[in-house]
């Protein structure tokens, strides 16, 4: 469960806060493949259960943009912003992925609102996220993501 906030005077005495960690989600070799699908990535690594069992990582991986995506269904998990009438993905900063996420794995995300600033109409959000991989010694992402929220 989230933390909602109504309205960008709210949101800003969030910043500096520790939003949590959303629930876990399962990373499907279906989920892989529809990816794949949708950017024409068909690596092997990704797409080929049986070629990947004999690779690196003994089994399919996430395509780490895969992985990074999911940043946002999980972020949605952590913080709910209402009483705003737009809300943009405006960028990322220090985007890095430690550890691969194999099929069957279970992410979650750790995130931390680590500034709030005015901009024209609105707001911009800095979150210092962490997408863990269950069981594992390394995150599958750490990232900075900026989002812009309008009044």
């Amino acid at each position: 469960m989230g933390i909602t906030v109504n309205g960008l005077d709210e949101l800003k005495k969030l910043a500096g806060s520790d939003l949590g960690s959303s629930d876990w989600i399962e990373v499907t070799q279906d989920r892989i493949d529809t990816f794949a699908d949708a950017t024409g990535d068909h690596q092997w690594i990704h797409v080929d259960p049986e070629r990947a069992a004999d690779g690196p990582f003994g089994a399919p991986i996430a395509h780490g943009y895969l992985t990074l995506s999911l940043f946002i269904p999980l972020f949605t998990g952590l913080l709910d912003v209402q009483g705003v009438t737009t809300k943009v993905n405006y960028g990322l900063n220090k985007v890095r992925f430690p550890s691969p996420v194999k099929v069957g794995s279970r992410i979650r995300l750790a995130a931390r609102l680590a500034e709030v600033e005015d901009v024209p109409g609105g707001v911009q959000i800095a979150v210092d996220g962490t997408i863990e991989i269950e069981g594992g010694t390394k995150p599958a992402a750490v990232l900075q993501s900026l989002s812009r929220f309008y009044a």
